[in-house]
């Protein structure tokens, strides 16, 4: 390139380079935030054949991206500019980083000569999200000489390579699924951009400039790990002929083929599936399938416990992890040996690991299917047939219950669940949400994709996640409750990009569940309770909120309900309506846990 080329020329060379990079590695989609600064970032990913969404706040885009990557397992761009907007990623920074979803943060910033004098929109962007994040890179300003433009296509990989982390999950057709696998996570490349800010998109060679001709389609290639035979006989031994339970946590079947594998040795070494409503296990109707796993820890009705086998993060189910460490095995005071599966850390709060085996959950059933002789016999065939005889003693209670109750929380959970079609999203807020899904949602064969920002466990941006999340699907039902609503509200204004830039009449469908007690039930069911006053003004804090004003202001679709026959036709009436829908169940603010407390 000629070392007079005018700086617009350049920035589009340097950025277009980097973008086409990126592309070419498997990044289809960038979230972007209006803003002066990056300019040259945002013109040039529109310019490019990026899948490109715009959300005016910054907090809700990082949320909205943190969904979409979430569930379509592939790294997400988000752009914006320089100031507080790098600021309002945090959140979302934060809940991707511990939940392993791959993000590119792409932040505009000053030139050098600009930093530290009292420029506005200026300040220290440098690490700006410290160690919460994969990778940062400082990138230099925007050249177009062969060296600069070589650089930039080695970051476009870098920034893939370490938000990608580890080997990924494959999904059902060999593609590889990185959101919440491995070490996937954040990393944050900041730009600094000086004027004239509007790149020159005529120049020549635009997202051509550098590329490599070599004959490689892609310039990525990911390689899946394996446990050999030696390290599989201990794990082995540990097992045999004990009272094993596997809790299946978070994500740990992302396919089809994973759920099958997981099955198969579940099977052969007799052992009950204890699974979290987010394992993507209970879209089998198997019977070591343990779905009511909640209700029958917290009765106490749980049998021995000698070995767990954990699988990623513990589940949603307190009483279920807190019942495990406190268990001794049979005649004994000792605690189970435990044993955490899982491809980067223990994640285990509890301190209660004996073993971690850092692979795979598929590579690990795999490995000890491989390896069975015929030596053991597997785990307990008894303990096994003990686990599915009280799973289905919950499972009668439960639906007992439900046959009697109706207007309560769970009976609109299990209603919606009953009625999600086949192959769509369902979306979980946090709190008191996802503890019904956990409760209510019973295993069958229908194939249903359930996520939830567990990472963190908070409320901050659950809406912008869940519509991020439903580009990834045709149809989605979102279950929250009107505190997490309100705490991202504004989301509800992403409706006109999802029609006008997103499908028309063909954009995804989006149906809105609102559990609305007018506060924070699920304080109701926690050591806060209590009848002194600070409880009502520091933890229920109970809203007025017209929540169908609200909808009607950003040209939502609003249906308040009463009783589940009501809601079920509201909810039928609503799927595959393109864009966001929203159905209003309104219930009572007392007697929360006591209304959930019947289910378990």
């Amino acid at each position: 390139m000629a070392a007079s080329i005018e700086a617009p020329q350049a920035s589009a060379l340097f950025l277009s380079a980097f973008f086409d990079e990126l592309i070419a590695c498997g990044v289809r989609d960038v979230v972007v935030s209006p803003g002066s600064r990056s300019t040259p970032l945002a013109m040039v990913a529109h310019a490019s054949s990026l899948n490109l969404y715009v959300d005016i706040d910054e907090r809700g885009a990082a949320f909205f991206a943190l969904g979409l990557a979430k569930a379509s397992g592939r790294p997400v761009c988000m752009i914006c500019t320089s100031g507080t907007a790098v600021a309002n990623y945090y959140p979302a920074v934060l809940e991707a980083e511990t939940s392993r979803v791959p993000l590119i943060v792409l932040t505009g910033d000053r030139p050098p000569r600009l930093q530290n004098l009292g420029a506005p929109q200026t300040c220290d962007q440098l690490k700006a999200y410290g160690d919460h994040v994969r990778h940062f890179q400082q990138m230099p300003l925007a050249a177009a000489e062969e060296r600069d433009i070589a650089f930039a296509r080695q970051m476009g990989k870098t920034a893939f390579a370490k938000a990608v982390g580890s080997p990924p999950a494959f999904g059902d057709r060999g593609e590889p699924f990185y959101g919440c696998a491995g070490d996937a996570g954040p990393v944050h490349f900041n730009f600094p951009l000086d004027e004239p800010l509007k790149p020159d998109l005529s120049v020549e060679g635009l997202f051509r400039a550098g590329r490599s001709e070599t004959g490689f389609e892609e310039p990525f290639v990911a390689a899946a790990s394996s446990l050999d035979a030696r390290q599989v006989q201990p794990i082995l031994a540990a097992l045999c002929n004990k009272r094993t339970v596997a809790l299946v946590g978070e994500g740990t079947c992302f396919s089809f083929a994973e759920r099958t594998a997981l099955i198969e040795w579940a099977h052969r070494f007799s052992l009950p599936l204890l699974a979290d409503p987010l394992s993507g296990l209970r879209s089998s109707d198997d019977e070591l399938v343990i779905d009511a796993y909640d209700s029958i820890f917290a009765r106490g009705e749980q049998p021995p416990v000698e070995c767990v086998i954990r699988f990623g993060r513990y589940p949603v189910s307190k009483s279920c992890f807190t019942s495990i460490c406190a268990c001794g095995a049979v005649g004994e005071g000792a605690r189970p040996v435990q044993i955490v599966v899982d491809a980067v850390d223990t994640r285990d709060f509890n301190a209660a690991t004996d073993l971690f085996v850092r692979c795979e959950p598929r590579a690990f059933v795999e490995a000890l299917l491989a390896a069975a002789d015929g030596a053991c016999d597997g785990a307990s065939r008894a303990s096994a047939a003990e686990w599915m005889a009280a799973n289905e003693a919950a499972h009668a209670r439960i639906e007992r219950i439900g046959e009697a109750a109706d207007d309560v929380e769970a009976s609109y959970v299990a209603k919606a669940l009953e009625l999600a079609p086949d192959g769509s999203l369902v979306f979980v807020a946090n709190s008191m949400s996802i503890r019904l899904i956990d409760a209510m949602y019973l295993k069958s064969e229908k194939q249903l994709s359930v996520l939830c920002n567990r990472g963190l466990n908070g409320i901050d941006g659950t809406v912008s996640s869940a519509l991020g999340a439903a580009q990834a699907y045709r149809q989605t039902t979102f279950v929250t409750g009107d505190l997490t609503m309100l705490h991202d509200l504004n989301a509800l204004a992403l409706q006109r990009e999802l029609l006008e830039h997103h499908g028309g009449s063909e954009a995804a469908s989006i149906v809105i569940v609102l559990l609305n007690n007018c506060g924070g039930g699920i304080f109701e069911t926690l050591p806060q309770k209590s009848d002194d006053a600070y409880f009502e003004r520091l933890f229920l804090t109970p809203q007025r909120v017209d929540f169908g004003q609200a909808a009607r202001a950003f040209g939502v679709p609003h249906t308040a309900v009463e009783g589940v026959d009501g809601f079920a036709r509201a909810y039928e009436k609503a799927l595959g309506v393109p864009g966001i829908s929203m159905i209003e169940v309104p219930l009572a603010l007392d007697g929360v846990g006591e209304r959930f407390g019947r289910y378990r």
